[in-house]
C-alpha cells in the first residue's frame, strides 16, 4: 500500500487537519493507497505557495528554452519509471493493462510535446497595422498567473499532464487537485516533479474532494485562471463560482457523442470502430460514441454482427493483458451505470445484451458491469440525452442523413462525433454539419497534443492542446511602439494638449 502527503511548495506536507482518506483497487476493493485530504488551509497554502513562485520566483522569468528543458525532464522520467506508473494506474483506476500502457506512453509523448511549445515565440505582428515610420504593432501573451487545475478520475494521469504541460510551459505556476477517487499517479508526478528540482511553489498537488479542496481553489482570490475537466453538471458550478472573481475558464465537459454509420461504410471496419467508440475504458470516456445511428437498410444486420462480437469481450482482472473491459472507477459509479440501464427499459428501449452485473464469481470483488447494447431508442429518451459513463450503447436508426445529422445534433452536448463511409468527401461534408468540436471519419478516440480539443455548447469552453490550448494559458497584450519620432509630426496630441 502506498502512503502520499500534499505536494506544497516543493515539500511533501501532512494535510494542515489531518484528514486522510483510502484509494480503493476497483477489481477487488483492496486498499492501494492512503492519501492526505486537502481542506481550505492546504488550498490556502498552496495557493500562497504559488503566487510566490509567479510573482517573485524564476519560474515566469526563465527563458522559454529554461522551461523547456525542465518539462522535458518530467517527460524522461515518466519513461524511466514506466513500468511502475503502468501498474499503478491499473490498480488504482481499473483501466485494462493494455490501454495503461498506452495512457503512461502518450503521457510522456505529450509532456515532450509541451516542452517543446515552451520554447515558441507567441508574439506576432498586428496584421494590416504596421506602418515603418508611423509605428510598430505587436501581440505579446504573457502567463496568466496561477492556474488552478481540476482533473477527473477516467485518466489520471495523461489529464494530470495535459494541464500541468501548457500550463507550465506558457510560464505559470500552478495548483492542481487530482480526484479523490485516482490520486495515486498525480502523487507519483509530483514526486518526479520533486525529484527534477522544479523551483518550490511552482507545481502544488493537493488531492482532495471537490466540496473542500475543489471549491476552495475555484474560490480563491489568488487564483487567475481555472482549468477544469468533468461532467457538465460540475462544470456549471465551477463556472458560476469562478464568475464571482472573473477567473479565466477553460472547462471540458460531457458529451453524448453521436457515431453516425452511412450505408456505404466499410462494415469490417465500422464494426470494430463502434466496439473501440463505446467500450474502450468501460465507456469512461468524455467523448465515447454512446449514440450508435444505423441506416435502417442495414441495422439488422450490423447489430447481428456487434452483439456476436461484443459476446467475445473479455470481462476480467484488468492485470491480466487478455482482459478486454475491467471494472468501473468505483461503486457509486457502478450503481449510477446500473440506474441509467433501468431507465432505459422502464422508458421503452430493449437491452440486446448485458444491462447487469456479471455472473462470475470471480468478478462479484469488483465494480463491473456488462457491456450493455439499448435497440428500440428513442432519441429523446434519457439514455440517449444524459451522460452515462459507463459501457452502455444506444442505438438509433435512421431513414435518410438529414434526420441522422438532425438527431445527432439534438444535444446538450458537443465534444465529438463520427462518421463512417468509404466516401471521405461526403463524410466530411456530413462532418461539417455536426456540432462537435472533434469529428472522425472512419476513426474514434485518437486524439493529439498537437490538435485543439474541447467542445460545443455545454460540453465546454475553450480548447486544450496545440497552439489553440497553449493560448489559453495566457494573456494577450497589444504593444504599440511608436516609430514617428518628431514632436510636429504627432498632430492628433493638438486635440488635448496646448503647442508650445
Amino acid at each position: 500500500m502506498q502512503e502520499y502527503q500534499l505536494y506544497i511548495d516543493g515539500t511533501f506536507v501532512t494535510s494542515v487537519e489531518g484528514k486522510k482518506f483510502e484509494s480503493l483497487n476497483p477489481f477487488d476493493q483492496s486498499v492501494v493507497a492512503r492519501v492526505d485530504s486537502a481542506t481550505q488551509p492546504d488550498v490556502d497554502k498552496a495557493v500562497a505557495a504559488a503566487r510566490k513562485a509567479f510573482d517573485e520566483g524564476p519560474w515566469p522569468k526563465m527563458s522559454g528554452d529554461e522551461r523547456s528543458a525542465m518539462i522535458k525532464a518530467v517527460s524522461d522520467k515518466i519513461n524511466d519509471k514506466f513500468k511502475d506508473l503502468v501498474k499503478l494506474e491499473v490498480m488504482d483506476s481499473g483501466s485494462t493493462y493494455r490501454k495503461a500502457k498506452e495512457d503512461v506512453y502518450l503521457s510522456a509523448r505529450a509532456v515532450y510535446y509541451f516542452s517543446k511549445l515552451a520554447a515558441h515565440d507567441l508574439s506576432e505582428p498586428v496584421e494590416g497595422l504596421n506602418k515603418p515610420g508611423f509605428s510598430k504593432n505587436i501581440i505579446v501573451r504573457e502567463p496568466i498567473g496561477v492556474v488552478g487545475a481540476i482533473i477527473p478520475w477516467n485518466f489520471p494521469l495523461k489529464m494530470a499532464i495535459w494541464k500541468l504541460g501548457p500550463a507550465l510551459a506558457a510560464g505559470n505556476t500552478v495548483v492542481l487537485k487530482p480526484s479523490e477517487e485516482t490520486p495515486v499517479t498525480a502523487m507519483e508526478l509530483a514526486k518526479i516533479i520533486d525529484e527534477i528540482g522544479f523551483p518550490p511553489g511552482v507545481v502544488n498537488i493537493i488531492p482532495g474532494y471537490g466540496e473542500q479542496a475543489g471549491e476552495a481553489l475555484v474560490k480563491h482570490p489568488a487564483v487567475d485562471k481555472i482549468a477544469f475537466t468533468g461532467s457538465t453538471e460540475i462544470g456549471r458550478k465551477v463556472m458560476a463560482m469562478a464568475s464571482e472573481t472573473m477567473k479565466r475558464c477553460t472547462l471540458e465537459c460531457g458529451g453524448k457523442s453521436a457515431n453516425i454509420i452511412l450505408d456505404d461504410a466499410d462494415m469490417d471496419i465500422a464494426l470494430d470502430g463502434t466496439m473501440y467508440a463505446i467500450f474502450y475504458h468501460q465507456g469512461q470516456c468524455c467523448e465515447a460514441g454512446t449514440r450508435l445511428f444505423l441506416p435502417e437498410t442495414i441495422a439488422g444486420d450490423f447489430l447481428g454482427k456487434l452483439l456476436d462480437k461484443t459476446k467475445k469481450l473479455v470481462i476480467g482482472d484488468p492485470m491480466d493483458k487478455a482482459t478486454d473491459i475491467g471494472p468501473l472507477v468505483s461503486k457509486k459509479q457502478q450503481d449510477r451505470v446500473l440506474d441509467y440501464i433501468k431507465k432505459g427499459t422502464d422508458e421503452g428501449a430493449k437491452i440486446l445484451i448485458g444491462g447487469k452485473i456479471p455472473d462470475d464469481e470471480k468478478l462479484q470483488q469488483g465494480y463491473f458491469v456488462e457491456p450493455t447494447i439499448f435497440s428500440n431508442v428513442d432519441n429523446k429518451m434519457t439514455i440517449a440525452q444524459e451522460e452515462i459513463f459507463g459501457p452502455v450503447l444506444s442505438v438509433i436508426t435512421y431513414r435518410n442523413v438529414d434526420d441522422a445529422v438532425r438527431m445527432a445534433n439534438d444535444s446538450i452536448y458537443g465534444l465529438a462525433a463520427g462518421v463512417w463511409s468509404k466516401d471521405k468527401e461526403k463524410a466530411q461534408s456530413i462532418g461539417r454539419q455536426l456540432r462537435a468540436g472533434t469529428v472522425w471519419i472512419n476513426e474514434w478516440h485518437l486524439m493529439s497534443e498537437k490538435a485543439p480539443f474541447g467542445g460545443y455548447k455545454q460540453s465546454g469552453i475553450g480548447r486544450e492542446f496545440g497552439l489553440d490550448g497553449l493560448k489559453e494559458y495566457t494573456e494577450t497584450k497589444h504593444m504599440h511602439i511608436d516609430e514617428v519620432g518628431e514632436r510636429e509630426k504627432k498632430q492628433w496630441y493638438d486635440v488635448v494638449v496646448p503647442k508650445g
